[in-house]
């Protein structure tokens, strides 16, 4: 790779004399020049500017934006269905809990209490039961059954309690 062509004067640094002494710089363009500055503490008060001139008010609802009052968190493209307002990752991490023992978060989270209920009983005593009659093995039981239905949130498999598809994001 080679480096481009430079005209040998970018890196000279100018001659001794070809700068104006400290404090006897020009003004910069389109500024007035020094002393017609006001003094210090005659600035008008902050919110008294006028508005910058030619400024657009903002437009409400934007171009090309629709809101649909019966499906506020929008709509599945395909189906046409609108989205729960509750969130497939949320339900899905929840249900995870059940690799600490508890199961039944991410349902009772989505609004199924029952089917929640049912997983917290069954997960806790059936865990612990199952664990000792098996010497250890069934502990894994609810670790899976947790996984499972983890694995249907985060795809979009379940439902929530109205029957409307988990949205995306958190």
């Amino acid at each position: 790779m080679t480096e481009p062509q430079f005209g040998g004067t970018e890196s000279v640094p100018p001659a001794a004399g070809q700068y104006p002494p400290p404090g006897q710089y020009p003004p910069p363009p389109n500024y007035p020049p020094p002393g017609q500055y006001p003094p210090p503490g005659q600035y008008p008060p902050p919110g008294q500017y006028p508005p910058p001139p030619n400024y657009p008010p903002p437009v409400y609802p934007m171009p090309g934006a629709y809101f649909d009052p019966a499906a506020p968190y929008g709509r599945n493209p395909i189906t046409g269905e609108p989205y729960s307002d509750k969130s497939k990752v949320t339900a899905g991490l929840l249900q995870l809990i059940g690799l600490l023992g508890v199961l039944g978060f991410g349902r009772i989270y989505i609004g199924q209490t029952r089917y929640g209920v049912i997983q917290l009983v069954v997960g806790f005593f059936g865990g612990i039961i199952l664990g000792f009659l098996t010497c250890g093995v069934g502990f894994a039981l609810p670790a899976i059954w947790a996984i499972v239905d983890a694995i249907l949130m985060f795809s979009g498999s379940v439902r929530d309690a109205g029957g409307r598809p988990l949205r995306d994001g958190a």
